[in-house]
């Protein structure tokens, strides 16, 4: 054999399976090298042939990533000598071979001949064994990289293989990133030995994944879409569809101006439904507003200013670079470091922007006058404008309500009352609170308490406009003490 590196597909596992090519190519070999001996199809091999694996590197390497670098390095020296090298793999040498496509890598630096000797991946037999057609849409996953995943990068809406879910302990980390996407009760099928004798499929929830006794390095997990769109492409779609010519005549008059009272609507639908500490009004108040963003973006689409995937990738991107602790080396102690480290990290980019801007520049002048005093507020304690401690906020807060009794004009009392609301909402702060949160609370519970009243009147046929100051104070005092 040539010098160089033959790399051979074993197919899915039984030798019937074989490609004719990689038969010819197996049999005509005296040496044989294969990245793991546990695969059925070498049973098949003539007896003539020497079989050498890699499996003692997977006892002695920390890491699968050191195990494929070693694989790979090993079998470009073989492959340097005289001779070459035989090398073969599970399945196709191209689906789910790391090892490959390092050799591939390292072949093409050292300017080393490699062939590839095409064989039957998993996919095929496990399409077969389950009835469907990839063509539909499948999406296919490697377990190893999916169980590192904190969120599945998977669509929920288009079927999901993943393949080499070869132990309980490696389905546990993948059941728990699909569960952040689909229910715990979604129904998955266990795939095993597909494309043998032997292959066999059932159905189980999906958090029962890892209670499987029969999991193996055969083993293949199937997961259907969900029954209804839950995908982020899917209300794209609707969007573009509400949007398109023979759309909705509202949707497609819309411009990125006439939607904005939307957006803030929406905003502060959030606000109540957290308020309320209401899950479900949340998710669908949550809708709406991700409705909102969707339809900027589509908006912004037609116009061909920009797509989705910039808004992500812009968001990710800056995420990213704003968390050096999570990302990157950077070492912090706890949360005040992070904004510290964050408020430098910002002031770097707005210095690095076209045109100089003020610290305060990126906090909205439109948000509500109490959230845009705590954000300045915050923004100026990073950069180390603070109080020493709460008492002096209280101090502060005294001095200002001074200034206010002192007040003579109605432009001075105008500009006393505006200190003392700011020095309110720093103690807000200094206290853990968000005074916007809390004075919708109060605002809350002062409705709630004059509407009782107006109830208790109206029962007793009372005329709220008949009522003495005196009678109105009692009321509320009453009213306050059962909780109205």
């Amino acid at each position: 054999m040539p010098t160089g590196v033959t790399i051979v597909g074993l197919g899915p596992g039984s030798p019937d399976l074989l490609t004719a090519e990689a038969l010819q190519v197996l049999n005509s070999a005296g040496l044989v090298y294969v990245r793991t001996l546990r695969h059925p199809t070498l049973a098949a091999l003539p007896a003539s042939a020497t079989v050498r694996s890699f499996d003692d590197v997977y006892e002695r390497a920390p890491t699968f990533d050191a195990v494929y670098a070693e694989i790979a390095a090993r079998v470009i020296e073989l492959g340097s000598r005289d001779q070459g090298v035989v090398y073969a793999v599970p399945g196709h040498p191209y689906v789910g071979e790391d090892s490959v496509q390092r050799i591939l890598a390292l072949a093409k630096a050292r300017g080393l001949a490699v062939r590839v000797v095409a064989g039957l991946s998993f996919v095929e037999p496990v399409c077969a064994q389950l009835g469907i057609d990839p063509l539909h849409g499948l999406q296919i996953a490697d377990a190893t990289a999916l169980a590192l995943r904190h969120y599945p990068e998977a669509n929920p809406d288009v079927p999901l293989l993943v393949g080499q879910l070869y132990s309980r302990e490696l389905a546990a980390d993948v059941k728990l990133a699909l569960m952040a996407l689909y229910p715990d009760e979604h129904r998955v099928t266990l795939v095993r030995a597909a494309g043998t004798p032997q292959a066999e499929a059932h159905e189980i929830s999906l958090y029962e994944l890892d209670r499987c006794a029969d999991i193996d390095h055969l083993t293949t997990l199937y997961v259907p879409p969900l029954p209804q769109p839950g995908s982020l492409e899917a209300f794209q779609e609707v969007v573009a569809r509400l949007r398109a010519p023979d759309g909705c005549p509202w949707d497609r008059e819309q411009t990125h101006s006439s939607l904005r009272p939307y957006l803030l609507e929406e905003t502060y639908e959030v606000l109540e439904a957290l308020d309320h500490e209401d899950q479900m009004a949340l998710t669908e108040e949550l809708g709406d507003l991700l409705l909102q963003v969707l339809l900027h973006t589509q908006i912004a689409i037609e116009d061909g200013e920009f797509r989705m995937a910039d808004v992500v990738s812009r968001i990710v991107a800056k995420l990213k670079h704003r968390h050096p602790h999570v990302f990157g080396d950077t070492q912090v102690a706890n949360s005040q470091e992070v904004l510290v480290n964050w408020e430098r990290i910002k002031s770097l980019e707005r210095h690095n922007e076209s045109g100089q801007r003020g610290v305060f520049s990126h906090v909205p002048q439109q948000l509500p006058a109490l959230t845009r005093a705590r954000s300045l507020q915050d923004r100026a304690a990073r950069l180390g404008f603070e109080w020493p401690d709460i008492e002096a906020v209280w101090r502060k807060l005294e001095e200002e309500l001074g200034e206010l009794r002192r007040a003579e004009s109605s432009e001075e009392r105008a500009a006393e009352l505006g200190d003392v609301l700011l020095a309110v909402v720093g103690l807000a702060r200094w206290m853990g609170m968000d005074a916007e949160c809390v004075l919708r609370e109060a605002t809350h519970r002062f409705s709630q308490r004059f509407e009782q009243i107006v109830r208790d009147c109206a029962a007793r046929g009372r005329a709220l406009e008949a009522l003495s100051r005196t009678e109105w104070i009692e009321l509320w005092a009453s009213s306050k003490k059962t909780g109205g």
